[in-house]
């Protein structure tokens, strides 16, 4: 199958330890995913600054990958969300983690409004199919995510972006008290489910490059 990228992103100022970033890794270091797709998928995991599309999304995408899974955190959601475009747009109320904010509204000042992912459809149902709740959405924000998005879409390859929400805290029993629970009991983590309906949406990104001209 063609080569594979799947992104995640570093901390930012709300997020000190963000989980993209070791959904995106886990994801892609998945022996399972290497199987189906005959190779190890790409993996970046950039940091959360305007100057990181020059530096890290360009040489990446340079190197032409045939489809993109991008991944990200939105800490106000409560599902995982299927972005199914980005826009020519960017606030410049929130600072990326070196301090700086976009120099101007618009990212490509003689772009597109907009951009539209032609596989959000099909990997929402892939994520359904998996098991997750995934809803469809066509605000991707005005921050990095956005921003990483506009710039792959552009490529014309196969690319959808998923923001998940902050994981839930797994409680830990009470100290000489409460219940443990049972082994295999409970609901899986949140990352766990996640990584498996992820690698089958990385699967379905990779089939749809493979065929595309």
């Amino acid at each position: 199958m063609s080569r594979l990228l799947i992104t995640g992103f570093g901390p930012f100022p709300t997020v000190p330890d963000n989980p993209s970033a070791r959904l995106a890794r886990r994801v892609a270091a998945s022996p399972h995913l290497r199987r189906l797709l005959g190779h190890a998928p790409d993996c970046l995991v950039l940091e959360t600054r305007y100057g990181a599309l020059d530096t890290q999304l360009a040489p990446a995408l340079a190197r032409r990958p045939r489809a993109v899974l991008m991944i990200g955190v939105a800490a106000r959601r409560s599902r995982v969300c299927v972005e199914t475009r980005a826009v020519n747009r960017v606030s410049r109320l929130f600072p990326d983690v070196s301090g700086a904010v976009g120099r101007f509204l618009a990212f490509e000042p003689d772009g597109p409004a907009q951009r539209w992912s032609g596989a959000a459809a099909q990997v929402r149902v892939a994520l359904q199919r998996a098991g997750l709740d995934a809803a469809a959405s066509r605000d991707a924000g005005r921050y990095l995510c956005n921003a990483s998005y506009y710039r792959v879409l552009a490529t014309g390859c196969p690319a959808v972006f998923v923001h998940i929400p902050m994981p839930p805290r797994t409680r830990r029993p009470k100290a000489g008290g409460g219940r443990r629970p049972k082994a295999g009991g409970g609901r899986r983590p949140a990352l766990d489910r996640w990584t498996e309906a992820l690698i089958e949406a990385a699967r379905v990104l990779a089939l749809r490059g493979r065929a595309q001209p």
